[in-house]
């Protein structure tokens, strides 16, 4: 039923991937002889061993077929080993002595959700904040989308990959091949984060500094090497970095064509226009109720309010200020945000605002339906009918996200959070934003969750970034029969 040959030599090929990315940590290790060295090496030789390995073993196959189950395997187990590897490095440099909290700090990275444990991120050596933004980036495209990318051995059922690792309404092909689709998407992340770490340089930043938030940015991810995250920088440092938050959460098949002139096809797609004019929109509201606190002048309240919602719409979770202060009816407004997402095929996560359209659309015809019973009134987006499909899809992501909500903020209540608390933590780990309200607001972190909170967050991160089903249908029954 399952060909676990392939599965266990494509989990060995991940974890080898996984080394070669930690060794990419070693020149910062260098430059500042933290000593992080020997932890490096260790991390990548443990898991590039355990890799290899599994390559070895499934090394002998008789068919290279992946089925639609396969890749749902592979996707789940692929991101959940990263995870397990990856939090070596802070295991054994003694950044993160405890490996629940190491975990959490990895699949919070490889999630690009950006909540963290660490209190002092300052204090943390270079070569180990390196891996922590490394692993943002590796995971805002995604680490399936890279392998089929890179190594032709996935041409044959890359398909299954790739939507199960993008399982939004209908992932649209840039090229006939996924195999080319997925190089297009990582020529295009790496020449935006390319672009962003010149201009971010340029404009003050060390380099350091510049390639790690360019990292953090385009993955929408939001590790910062500062305490104080982006509100250490200047104001111009700050506008760059709203400027790539918002591209970063819109649909990369958008960007590939604005790359290639086709501005009316961008200017004309349902989902980005709502996504400009919700953004401006509530930025704009916002800002004019924090100014009219007087805690700032009105450039810095525009911008802070403008920040502050792009960072939690497009779920990178950046920050330059404490929104949960602000007012009581800000506070609801950013937590309602939680809940928003920025574009379908975007590295941000969410439950995205083509779904919200979709859903309000069908709503609002059922009232038409009701006056017509026997007409068929189809649901419109860019111009096509939505398949009622795709209509069921959405209200049953919907229905499980809502479910999934509540039942961690009781899980997390139950373990001593006050329920503040454990409504933001269950919103920002499965929305995979990062900051929320209560203690783990803004200027909080994670580190007093309990260990069993930390576990169950980290569930919710890897059910979130991988958008409820992939992960959830491994829970079912009828996924192990037998066809």
């Amino acid at each position: 039923m399952f060909n676990w040959k392939v599965i266990g030599k494509i989990i060995g090929i991940l974890l080898v991937m996984n080394a070669a990315f930690m060794l990419l940590c070693i020149p910062f290790t260098l430059m500042e002889r933290d000593g992080d060295l020997r932890a490096i090496l260790i991390s990548a030789a443990i898991t590039s061993g355990v890799g290899g390995l599994l390559m070895y073993a499934c090394r002998n196959r008789t068919s290279n077929e992946l089925s639609k189950r396969d890749g749902f395997v592979i996707v789940t187990l692929g991101w959940v080993s990263m995870s397990a590897f990856g939090a070596l490095p802070y295991i054994f440099s003694g950044a993160i002595p405890f490996y629940a909290d190491a975990f959490f700090e990895t699949i919070s990275g490889y999630s690009t959700t950006g909540a963290t444990i660490l209190t002092d991120i300052e204090a943390v050596h270079k070569g180990i904040l390196f891996w922590r933004s490394m692993t943002h980036w590796i995971g805002g495209m995604g680490i399936i989308v890279l392998t089929v990318a890179i190594l032709p051995i996935l041409g044959i059922g890359g398909m299954q990959l790739f939507v199960a690792e993008s399982p939004g309404i209908s992932p649209d092909k840039l090229q006939p091949r996924i195999k080319e689709t997925a190089k297009r998407l990582w020529l295009i992340y790496v020449g935006l984060t390319a672009v962003e770490l010149v201009l971010l340089w340029a404009c003050g930043m060390s380099f350091f500094d510049a390639i790690n938030h360019a990292f953090a940015t385009m993955a929408t991810g939001g590790f910062s090497t500062k305490n104080a995250s982006i509100a250490y920088y200047s104001p111009l440092i700050q506008y760059i970095i709203i400027v790539f938050m918002f591209i970063a959460g819109t649909n990369f098949t958008m960007i590939y064509f604005g790359l290639h002139g086709q501005f009316m096809k961008v200017l004309k797609n349902e989902e980005f226009r709502f996504y400009l004019g919700f953004t401006l929109t509530v930025s704009i509201i916002v800002g004019l109720v924090v100014y009219q606190l007087g805690l700032w002048s009105f450039e810095e309240s525009i911008r802070n309010a403008l920040f502050q919602v792009v960072s939690v719409i497009t779920t990178t979770g950046f920050i330059t200020a404490d929104y949960t202060v602000w007012t009581p009816f800000l506070t609801v407004v950013f937590f309602v945000l939680l809940f928003v997402g920025a574009c379908a095929g975007s590295t941000a996560g969410g439950v995205k605002i083509v779904r919200h359209l979709l859903l309000v659309r069908n709503s609002l015809l059922d009232f038409k339906r009701q006056l017509h019973p026997s007409a068929i009134i189809p649901v419109r987006f860019n111009g096509r009918a939505v398949s009622s499909d795709i209509i069921s899809n959405i209200l049953a992501f919907i229905m499980i996200y809502i479910s999934i909500f509540g039942l961690g903020s009781i899980a997390l209540a139950i373990t001593g959070l006050d329920f503040m608390t454990a409504m933001g933590a269950t919103a920002t780990c499965l929305g995979n934003v990062g900051p929320g309200i209560g203690t783990v607001g803004p200027v909080n972190n994670f580190a007093h969750v309990s260990i069993e909170g930390k576990w169950m967050l980290s569930f919710l991160m890897l059910v979130g970034r991988l958008e409820l089903f992939t992960v959830l249908i491994l829970f079912t029954p009828y996924f192990w029969r037998k066809i």
